[in-house]
């Protein structure tokens, strides 16, 4: 007995209710009790296609199986079988599933198609090229297929060749939109900015009301120095999409960099109360509120930040400088050892290490943090700055001078350097080179010879010195 399938004629434009795709189940159900499936293999194929828009797998799956127990040879179900475990993520049997549909129909373009995204879930790389490849030797237009080899070729960062694929797609049709998007992911990868927009634009005209591909735009303009238009991409995207956590952190970063910081803390703070548990998000909070000299609430950000990922670098050497500013010197020496457990190689934790430890006095740790420092960067002239200071500090005065050049011979106009060496020459004694290096200083940054004149009030009595800075006022 053949069923009447009373949608066929309007398939492509009729999308029936749950009601009546629970209806034609029963249908399909009365079918097969009958023993009548292979008379009505047309109208259970629809109902299984229906099954598989509507994500209804285990329907699905009964219907393929009673049809291929009575049809083993049919290569339409054992494709539709196929699909169905692709739907569930089973990819191991959906592959064996569409190896079976091509046994019996080997040019079978859906089925090539499907069988690729098994394999390239499966990690069958180079087959799922080749079952693309196949489906362009018997369809060279087939947009589908090259929009597939592209988001290969994308997911393995092969971003050259995933253009080629994505713009002969849209060669085919203008108007594949999901093309479009990734053609601008892609041209953003390899930093064409001005490509990358113009593919999100044009998605946009398809789809205005992507939240992603509006956040997508701004995160493009963000990289490109675009703050201000970053930030209205993000006011969009958000407009759509409010609960929208990466939009509202960006939109912070885009109005922290046009020193917008009150509206900057804003948006990451609202980030924060949807996304609670993402440090970096924390991390961000603590640097905007660092911003606004708040370095209470900034620490209380890092620490959250590090209870989320107690491994997290970056937030522990902030908190621990935040504390060197309110005076927590053993605190925040804690915080710097710690990060150097993190990354024993970084200089920059190795110099903070040092500062912290010079402030409680610590000379000789500090001195050692210090030399830590320069064997892992000696190009560093802030580093060999502090260095000499310590030096000099502990009497070390010649190490000093040499450590002041070091300083200099990175940074020639390092004016507080020249000031270092003049004062120490003149610490011993010798005046001609003192005055030398205070002409330099003086030279590089006049206002040094205020300072000189309140550190060395009695120069006033020595004509000379008294005649240099009278030269430089």
């Amino acid at each position: 007995m053949h069923y009447y399938d009373r949608y066929s004629n309007d398939s492509d434009s009729f999308s029936p209710s749950e009601k009546d795709v629970k209806k034609r189940l029963r249908s399909c159900f009365e079918i097969i009790e009958r023993g009548e499936s292979i008379f009505n293999i047309d109208f259970i194929e629809e109902t299984v296609q229906l099954c598989i828009d509507n994500d209804i797998n285990e329907e699905g799956f009964f219907l393929t199986e009673s049809v291929l127990e009575v049809a083993p040879y049919n290569s339409e179900f054992w494709h539709l079988k196929g699909v169905l475990f692709n739907n569930k993520f089973d990819f191991e049997n959906a592959f064996g599933c569409f190896e079976k549909s091509l046994t019996l129909n080997p040019n079978d373009v859906e089925t090539l198609l499907n069988k690729s995204i098994a394999e390239d879930n499966l990690g069958y790389y180079e087959e799922s090229i080749e079952s693309l490849e196949k489906v362009l030797d018997l369809e060279p237009m087939n947009e589908e297929a090259h929009y597939s080899l592209g988001m290969l070729y994308e997911k393995r960062e092969q971003i050259p060749r995933a253009i080629q694929y994505f713009e002969r797609a849209l060669e085919i049709d203008p108007d594949y939109s999901e093309a479009w998007y990734e053609l601008g992911y892609c041209y953003e990868s390899i930093d064409q900015f001005d490509k990358a927009i113009i593919a999100y634009d044009k998605f946009l005209e398809f789809e205005p009301y992507s939240s992603t591909a509006t956040y997508n735009k701004g995160i493009v303009y963000i990289r490109n120095g675009d703050f201000e238009l970053a930030a209205n991409e993000f006011e969009l995207s958000l407009a759509i999409k409010e609960n929208f956590s990466s939009a509202w952190f960006n939109l912070g970063v885009a109005y922290a960099n046009l020193n917008r910081f009150n509206d900057a803390l804003i948006a990451i703070r609202r980030a924060a109360e949807l996304d609670p548990d993402d440090e970096a998000i924390w991390y961000t909070l603590g640097q905007t509120y660092e911003d606004l000299d708040d370095i209470v609430s900034a620490i209380s950000c890092y620490t959250q930040a590090i209870k989320l990922d107690k491994h997290y670098f970056e937030a522990l050497l902030c908190r621990g400088y935040c504390k060197l500013d309110i005076k927590k010197y053993a605190s925040a020496l804690d915080d710097f050892k710690a990060s150097i457990k993190l990354h024993p190689e970084s200089e920059e934790a190795w110099r903070a290490k040092g500062e912290a430890e010079k402030l409680l006095n610590l000379l000789n740790d500090s001195a050692a943090s210090y030399k830590k420092s320069l064997s892992i960067d000696d190009e560093n002239y802030e580093t060999w700055y502090k260095y000499a200071e310590l030096l000099i500090e502990t009497g070390k005065w010649q190490e000093g001078i040499e450590a002041y050049n070091q300083c200099i011979k990175l940074k020639p106009e390092h004016a507080n350097a020249y000031y270092g060496k003049a004062k120490v020459k003149l610490l011993m004694s010798q005046t001609n080179e003192a005055i030398e290096n205070l002409k330099s200083a003086f030279a590089l940054d006049p206002s040094i010879k205020k300072a000189f004149a309140q550190d060395y009030p009695e120069a006033k009595s020595s004509k000379l010195l008294n005649k240099l800075i009278d030269e430089n006022k």
